[in-house]
C-alpha cells in the first residue's frame, strides 16, 4: 500500500511539473513570420497564456486522413476560460441524446417548451428566429454555432442535464473537461437544477416529457486557479483580488481539437471517443458549423453587424470570407480569453488543416470590464497565425491531393426580397 502511495504522489508531482507542449515544426513555421505581434506573443507566450495546435492532414491513396498535430506551449493545466467554445460539446450531446432515446418519437426539430420548477429557472415557450415559433434543439445549435447564441447554450445544458454532460464527456475519454454552470449567473446548486421540458407536435400533443434534472455527482476541481488583479463584481464595484475560476467551466485545448475532429472525422479517432451520431446528425454539425449568417433565414441575421467572418477567428479581419474556403469551427471570448478551433477546407487549392489556438489579452489585469485587446492585439493575433499556416499550407508539398466533397455543403439561401425585422442583437 506505501508503494502504491508513494506512486501515486510522485505521478501527481510529475503532473504538476510537466512542461508544455512544443514542436519545433510549429515554432520554426512561426519564427519565420514577418508578423510582429506573432514574434511578441511567443516571447511572452505565458503573461498571453497562449497555447497553438496546428494539425497537418495528409491523405493516403485511399484518401484517407491521417494526423499529425504540432504544439505551442500546449498545457491542460495552464487554464484559460473557454467561453462560449463549451457550446461545441453541448451541441455534440444535444443530438447525441435523441439518439439514445430512439423509442421516443422525438428528435432535434420536435418543438420543445421550457418550464420553471426551481429557483431563478426562466420558462421559454416560443422562439421568434425560428420558422414554426417555437423553440427546437434544431434552432439552438443553428444560433450556438451561426453567431455564438448564449440563450442557445443554456437550453441545451437544460436539455442534457449537468451530470449527463459530465458523464458522458469524460467517459469518452474527456477527462480534465468540466462544464459545471450555466451563462446566467446561477450558484453551483441552482446550476445543478435543470427545466422541466415537454416536447409537443403540431396540434401541442405531448410527446415527451423531461423532468427537471438534477446532478448528484461530486466534481474534482483543481488546485485554486486565479487570474488578473482585480474584477468587477455583479455591483460592478472594483474587487482588489484575482477573480477565481477554479469552479467554473473548464474545456482544455487538446480536448477542444479533438472533439471537433472526432465529429468531422469519426473514424480518425477511437470507437469510444466518438458521439453517437447519424448520418443526418453529421450533415446538420457540418453545415451549420459552416454556413454565414448572411446565407441563413431562420435566424434573419443582421449581415452587417454579423458579417461572414464574425465567428471565424483565423479569416475576421476580412469581413468576406474568400469563395473557395469554408471554416468549420467554434469560437469563444470572454474574460479577455479569445479561442477558435477549426478545420480550414481551401477547395480550390485542395488543401485543408486543422487549427486551435488561445490567447489572453487583458493589458490592465482587470476582468469583467469590458475592457480587454481584443481589437489591437487578440483579434489581429488569431487572423495573423491563421494566415501564416494557411500560407504555408498552400505552399506545403501533398503526396495525395485530397477529395473533399464529404464537405462540400447544399447551403441556404436567403429571399432578397424577404422584408423582415433582422436580429441586430445577440447576448454572446
Amino acid at each position: 500500500m506505501q508503494y502504491i502511495k508513494l506512486f501515486l504522489l510522485l505521478l501527481c508531482c510529475y503532473n504538476s511539473f510537466a512542461q508544455p507542449k512544443m514542436s519545433k515544426e510549429l515554432i520554426d513555421i512561426l519564427t519565420k513570420s514577418k508578423s510582429e505581434l506573432i514574434q511578441n506573443v511567443m516571447n511572452n507566450k505565458d503573461s498571453f497564456k497562449v497555447q497553438i495546435i496546428y494539425t497537418q492532414i495528409n491523405r493516403d491513396k485511399n484518401n484517407t486522413p491521417h494526423f499529425t498535430n504540432y504544439y505551442f506551449n500546449v498545457d491542460a493545466n495552464n487554464y484559460f476560460n473557454p467561453a462560449s467554445t463549451v457550446k461545441l460539446p453541448l451541441a455534440f450531446l444535444s443530438l447525441e441524446k435523441f439518439n439514445n432515446l430512439k423509442e421516443k418519437n422525438i428528435n432535434a426539430y420536435t418543438s420543445m417548451l421550457f418550464d420553471s420548477a426551481y429557483s431563478n429557472q426562466v420558462i421559454r415557450h416560443s422562439d421568434s428566429t425560428a420558422e414554426n415559433g417555437f423553440p427546437s434543439i434544431a434552432q439552438f445549435i443553428r444560433k450556438a454555432f451561426l453567431v455564438s447564441d448564449n440563450d442557445a447554450y443554456n437550453r441545451m445544458y437544460q436539455w442534457v442535464g449537468q451530470q449527463t454532460i459530465n458523464r458522458n464527456l469524460h467517459a469518452k475519454g474527456y477527462t480534465h473537461t468540466r462544464i459545471t454552470r450555466e451563462f446566467m449567473g446561477f450558484t453551483e446548486d441552482e446550476n445543478r437544477h435543470t427545466n422541466p421540458i415537454r416536447f409537443i407536435d403540431t396540434k401541442g400533443n405531448v410527446l415527451y416529457k423531461q423532468p427537471m434534472q438534477y446532478n448528484t455527482d461530486s466534481f474534482h476541481f483543481p488546485p485554486p486557479i486565479k487570474v488578473g488583479k482585480g474584477y468587477l463584481n455583479a455591483k460592478d464595484s472594483l474587487i482588489n483580488e484575482p477573480i477565481d475560476f477554479t469552479k467554473v467551466n473548464n474545456l482544455p485545448l487538446e480536448d477542444l481539437q479533438q472533439m471537433l475532429q472526432s465529429v468531422l472525422f469519426p473514424a480518425s479517432v477511437s470507437a469510444k471517443q466518438r458521439f453517437n451520431l447519424t448520418t443526418v446528425d453529421y450533415k446538420f454539425l457540418y453545415k451549420y458549423l459552416s454556413q454565414y449568417p448572411s446565407e441563413t433565414k431562420y435566424p434573419f441575421y443582421d449581415t452587417t453587424h454579423f458579417y461572414d467572418s464574425y465567428v471565424k477567428f483565423f479569416f475576421r479581419e476580412k469581413h468576406q470570407m474568400p469563395q473557395h474556403v469554408r471554416v468549420f469551427n467554434k469560437v469563444g471570448w470572454a474574460y479577455g480569453f479569445l479561442t477558435d478551433a477549426s478545420y480550414i477546407v481551401d477547395f480550390e487549392n485542395k488543401i485543408e488543416f486543422m487549427l486551435a489556438a488561445t490567447i489572453y489579452v487583458n493589458s490592465d489585469g482587470i476582468l469583467n470590464d469590458d475592457k480587454y485587446d481584443y481589437e489591437t492585439i487578440g483579434w489581429p493575433f488569431m487572423y495573423q497565425i491563421g494566415q501564416t499556416l494557411y500560407q504555408y499550407e498552400l505552399q506545403r508539398n501533398r503526396k495525395y491531393k485530397p477529395n473533399l466533397n464529404v464537405f462540400k455543403i447544399n447551403y441556404d439561401r436567403r429571399n432578397n426580397n424577404d422584408k423582415r425585422k433582422q436580429i441586430k442583437e445577440v447576448e454572446n
